[in-house]
């Protein structure tokens, strides 16, 4: 069984320790690809001025050009790097170049000869845009050779990882996932999401990883293969994926590309490098262009690294805090494709709900409709759903606007009213169940109002309207479900308008109940209803 200890958690996304032979990683984690021939930063600088945990590189090439070498002193001694060293198999050349020169039985013997402390059996990568047919065989051979793993393997201190396959086919990534689930793998890489990305269909991207995630074990790792750009960590992190492995800190470098968390920029276009990295803080972009093409690469190699390595940082922080939401939702205002990916999570907002914390440490902030779909919004409206149930004495439902104040019921105005009531309508009081409707969370009764998060948030006014209409919706549902004799609304026409009066109406005619809808002076004018109401 896989060591694999989480420590934080939110949405999807943790922070845990996977142990290897070689000590503990700490996830999420990256691993920067080590071309075996060709380096342009060292393992050694990524390990002693990177902090690099791990490194991947390629157990094909080194197989090809560096067998004899390598078979003498290990992988570690080879790449001149003390940290945690994961071999990719070669798969990623038979994408490139449709097969290469060895058997899945050899890649598996010759990654144990490399003394790896993480290997990866020799799948076969469905691509992008592949016919269902291609992308079937990928899926059942990369499952057949997994099979023979443990026929084949005769280490048991190196942790393997099993490939889940299928591309677009998001049924076929089900039925990899499952079967995958079933084998004694230590972790699970989703393959083919490289194409996917250059294609910026990240919405595509998120069914592809939900689908494995949903199929595959929770206790296990997942690697994203291939997902090497700062911009996407955040959201393949709230996604639950734990791995990543970027050759493109490198490959964008050769380019003249200047990585930021939000993007690239061309080198040539910049006159301010927007980063204190040690490479930024030195150099000018004038400067570096004028460098050999060799030593430009370098430097904006380094620089790439150290964004990658920052981002990784900051979202785990943001997993420490509780705010993924907030910061995933930050990084979707950088690309368009980005922003429709976050608002494809609404497929799977059940999935989020089920799986996400409960409290945090810190309240919650709300910006516009995009927000209905995070777990807390969810997770409250499935409780009233399902699980919540008024009073049993309660006759008379009077709901109550959201205050300024939080909670609503310990406002000065709200206790003002309850104070009143209880002296002036004793009999009446006993029989009235006070609810308040706010968003974006839609009826809150005042029994719940101080539970987390209904007190703990924040939200900018004025509203959208897709957020009014999610609340009347709420409350006009809570009113259909309810067994009240009479509702007496409060309007707030200032925040809105009459989308509440309107789905208020429109339940209540449905279930026969009366209303009685107080506008103007509403405070007043309720009390002076109360009133009325004793003496009938």
């Amino acid at each position: 069984m896989v060591e694999f200890e989480v420590k934080y958690r939110d949405l999807l996304g943790r922070i845990g320790r996977l142990k290897t032979k070689r000590g503990y990683l700490e996830t999420p984690l990256l691993f920067p690809v080590i071309n075996p021939l060709s380096q342009v930063v060292t393992p050694r600088e990524m390990f002693e001025k990177f902090g690099c945990q791990a490194v991947i590189t390629n157990a094909y090439i080194i197989k090809r050009h560096l067998a004899r070498e390598v078979t003498e002193k290990g992988v570690h001694a080879l790449l001149e790097f003390e940290g945690v060293v994961m071999t990719d198999s070669g798969a990623y050349q038979i994408l490139q170049y449709g097969k290469i020169e060895t058997s899945p039985e050899e890649i598996v013997k010759f990654q144990e000869e490399l003394d790896t402390d993480i290997a990866t059996i020799l799948d076969v990568p469905t691509g992008w845009k592949v016919s269902r047919k291609h992308a079937e065989y990928t899926v059942n051979e990369t499952i057949r050779r997994a099979k023979k793993l443990a026929k084949t393997k005769t280490r048991e201190d190196i942790l393997w990882v099993g490939p889940v396959q299928g591309g677009e086919y998001l049924d076929l990534i089900e039925k990899a996932a499952f079967e995958m689930s079933n084998l004694p793998f230590d972790i699970h890489a989703l393959g083919s999401p490289t194409q996917v990305m250059e294609q910026y269909r990240f919405d595509v991207l998120v069914d592809m990883i939900m689908t494995a995630k949903m199929n595959l074990p929770p206790e296990r790792p997942i690697h994203l293969f291939g997902a090497g750009h700062p911009l996407m960590f955040a959201l393949a992190i709230a996604l639950g994926c734990d791995f990543f492995d970027s050759a493109a800190y490198a490959l964008y470098a050769k380019k003249d590309r200047y990585m930021t968390e939000y993007g690239t920029m061309r080198l040539s276009e910049m006159k301010y490098f927007p980063c204190t990295c040690p490479v930024c803080v030195q150099r000018t972009p004038s400067e570096v262009q004028d460098e050999l093409a060799a030593d430009r690469a370098r430097i904006l190699a380094i620089h790439n690294l150290y964004v990658c390595m920052a981002e990784i940082n900051r979202v785990k922080q943001a997993i420490i805090d509780g705010r993924l939401w907030e910061y995933i939702r930050r990084k979707a205002q950088s690309h368009p494709a980005v922003f429709q990916a976050l608002k494809r999570l609404k497929k799977y907002e059940d999935f989020f709900e089920v799986h996400t914390p409960l409290t945090k440490k810190s309240g919650l902030f709300f910006f516009d409709f995009v927000d209905l779909i995070r777990p807390e919004v969810v997770r409250h409206r499935k409780r009233l759903e399902q699980g919540y149930s008024a009073p049993k004495n309660a006759e008379i439902l009077v709901l109550f606007p959201q205050t300024t104040e939080k909670p609503f019921h310990k406002s000065k105005k709200f206790r003002e009213i309850m104070k009143n009531l209880r002296k002036d309508i004793p009999k009446k009081f006993k029989k009235m169940h006070f609810c308040f409707y706010a968003a974006p969370f839609g009826i809150i009764p005042i029994e719940l109002d101080e539970s987390y998060p209904l007190s703990q948030y924040e939200i900018a006014l004025p509203l959208d309207m897709e957020t009014k209409l999610y609340v009347a919706e709420q409350v006009a549902k809570y009113v259909e479900r309810s067994n009240y004799k009479k509702i007496v609304l409060l309007e707030s026409r200032e925040i809105w308008d009459k989308t509440i009066t309107k789905a208020c109406r429109k339940s209540c005619k449905k279930k026969g109940i009366d209303l009685k809808v107080l506008g103007s002076d509403r405070w007043k004018t309720f009390q002076k209803w109360a009133k009325e109401l004793e003496k009938n």
